[in-house]
């Protein structure tokens, strides 16, 4: 696989939807490194993963990964000999007890789910590791009770700090220095406790300047009779600094030495975050397991394209089994690139263990390579065209594929003159034929499409058009060919049935008309009469107004040479001259744009006909046999 074929496919785009399901980023790690595989067995494996996880969801239990984050940098720094701080050691513990649980809950789930909880049978506990670290640790501070020796220097630092406290109150309430004092309270600077002493007064208070305030008009004093006692607080203090570090180095080293099933807990953590964000994707889309093969056959079953969610039409599709290549025809925005898309993305999606949303029935071929060649790959910055940059890509393509490939191609041959590049994307696809790949392209170029029909290994598909509202449908058809619609139409917009006839033939026989026209019979400019200027505006569809009735009709035939115009009034077709009605409304202010005007009329003259029948009019029967045998010719 190539990063081409994965922008392309938008195969990365929907990774990342996936990855948003992912409870830690050790799941989201894996999603990320995910690619997919073309061996049969590991993509069973993955599918029936996803599948078991499903069952497990559909519990409606939840999935204990509370707590349970990333402790890869704690391991790092655990490898690199530095000592864990109390809150990396809490996150350890949590990640542990997360362990625990999911070991718990997964082995109870082994009925639903063996393959999954099997692999619970690796997860290592370790509870008396938790128990020591919740113990010593609570709130990210070191406990008292983490040592006896720690106890005792912290209740020493007490007694110490409450001498002090009390030794300054009485400095504070003293007569003899409360002239002394700024105000009456204890502060503490540099670790050490001082009274604020105006300046004016320093050298008549016994004791060290530690301080001095931003205007100099206040100095901070640690009185001498508590000088002895913060010393010795500071010896405290360092003990406790040397103690606590023995209380985390001794943790540090209980989890240093099971570091490396530690390791394997965070592999199989991340690999059931990984497998339960595959399995609640599926549960959202809907999705089911395909069957699978390893020999090209792809046999979609109302297949969704899986980030167009519920806009997507269904898409029925097979090639591998009668025919390996499929040429796609059809309208411009008719669904074609979607096809080609859905295709390929539901395949890397098998392949990457991903549910897709399709009827059972469905089954998915692996490939060792998937090719597309989608879109306008035109740059600017390497002077390549449209077309230099499709024939760079399909070169490069040529040169790695084999019969294990699928190719996905987008108008094929297209970005050139139409008859040389018919002739090679003709070329192009005998020779992936040739080279044993499942091929699958669009094309406008009836040539192709001939091509394709005689060809024994070779399909037609066509992406099905309304005829009547010129709108495509987006659902494909296996064995057929796209009309030709730009004749069609041509037609509906009423043009003139000899030049779509002449197009016809010029299409099949490239024998075209070339004789010249006598001048001689040719109407002089100035023997041309010009016709009295009266209004003939009206046009098939405006609504107008029966002057004779005082109401309304539509308008079937604009005005012949004697100004008169057909108008369609109570279910019958009347002749009525242009000054005896008035306009209402156009029609193109009626009806949206490309509406067929015919439908309007259809029904009236099915209605006659049938009528005409029954009561065994003669007119009505050779006019239908007539019908009958131009349609044979």
């Amino acid at each position: 696989m190539n990063e081409i074929t994965f922008e392309k496919l938008q195969y990365n785009e929907l990774k990342q939807i996936i990855r948003s399901y992912c409870a830690s980023s050790l799941g989201k790690q894996l999603i990320d490194k995910l690619t997919p595989s073309s061996n049969i067995n590991i993509v069973k494996n993955r599918l029936n993963e996803t599948t078991e996880a499903v069952a497990v969801l559909n519990t409606n239990s939840r999935v204990p990964f509370l707590g349970v984050s990333n402790i890869e940098n704690i391991m790092q720094n655990l490898e690199k000999g530095i000592i864990l701080q109390p809150d990396d050691l809490v996150n350890v513990s949590d990640f542990l007890r997360g362990c625990r649980k999911i070991k718990k809950y997964m082995l109870d789930k082994a009925f639903i789910a063996p393959v999954l909880a099997s692999y619970a049978n690796s997860m290592t506990v370790f509870p008396y590791i938790e128990e020591e670290i919740d113990f010593s640790i609570k709130g990210n501070r070191i406990d008292s009770a983490a040592s006896k020796e720690l106890k005792r220097i912290r209740n020493n630092m007490q007694a110490v700090e409450a001498k002090m406290e009390e030794r300054l109150n009485r400095f504070l309430k003293s007569s003899a220095t409360k002239k002394y004092i700024q105000e009456a309270f204890i502060s503490k600077k540099e670790d050490r406790y001082t009274i604020p002493i105006k300046a004016a007064y320093k050298h008549h208070v016994e004791g060290v300047i530690v301080d001095t305030s931003s205007k100099g008009s206040t100095v901070f004093i640690e009185p001498a009779s508590v000088s002895k006692l913060n010393n010795e607080l500071a010896v405290l203090k360092v003990e406790e600094q040397m103690e606590e570090y023995q209380i985390l180095a001794t943790l540090s080293g209980m989890v240093l030495e099971n570091i490396s099933d530690i390791k394997i807990n965070m592999e199989l953590i991340g690999q059931y975050d990984m497998v339960f964000a595959k399995a609640k994707f599926s549960k959202q889309t809907d999705g089911i397991e395909p069957k699978l093969n390893d020999h090209g056959l792809i046999k979609l079953i109302n297949g969704k394209h899986p980030l167009l969610s519920g806009e997507a039409v269904p898409l029925n599709f097979e090639i591998g089994k009668d025919f390996r290549s499929l040429i796609i025809t059809g309208p411009n925005a008719g669904g074609k690139t979607v096809v080609l898309k859905t295709i390929g993305l539901l395949t890397l999606s098998v392949m990457s263990g991903f549910h897709i949303t399709a009827d059972k029935e469905t089954e998915i071929g692996l490939f060792e390579n998937i090719f597309v060649d989608i879109g306008d790959n035109q740059s600017i910055e390497n002077a390549l065209s449209t077309f230099s940059s499709h024939m760079q890509n399909i070169a490069g393509i040529m040169q790695q594929a084999d019969n294990h490939t699928l190719l996905l191609f987008d108008e094929i041959g297209s970005g050139t003159e139409p008859n040389e590049g018919a002739a090679l994307a003709i070329a192009i696809l005998e020779e992936f034929y040739q080279m044993g790949c499942i091929t699958v392209a669009t094309t406008h170029y009836g040539e192709i499409k001939r091509f394709s029909e005689k060809h024994p290994d070779f399909m037609n598909a066509a992406m099905q058009f309304n005829s009547e509202t010129l709108e495509p449908l987006y659902k494909l058809v296996l064995g057929e060919s796209g009309e030709s619609n730009a004749l069609w139409i041509s037609r509906k917009m009423n043009m003139k049935e000899r030049v779509l006839q002449k197009a016809m033939e010029y299409m099949n026989h490239k024998e075209y008309d070339l004789e010249r026209i006598d001048k001689s019979k040719m109407r002089k400019p100035e023997s041309v009469k010009k016709k009295p200027e009266v209004f003939t505006g009206y046009e098939k569809g405006d609504r107008v107004r029966l002057l004779e009735y005082d109401d309304f009709g539509i308008i079937y035939q604009e005005a012949d040479s004697y100004y008169n115009v057909i108008v369609f009034y109570n279910d019958e077709l009347v002749e009525v001259n242009v000054k005896r009605i008035s306009l209402e409304m156009k029609g193109k202010d009626l009806y949206p744009a490309g509406y067929d005007l015919d439908t309007l009329f259809e029904d009236h003259r099915s209605r006659k006909m049938q009528h005409d029948l029954e009561r065994g009019s003669k007119k009505a029967l050779r006019k239908i046999d007539k019908e009958i045998r131009k349609g044979r010719e």
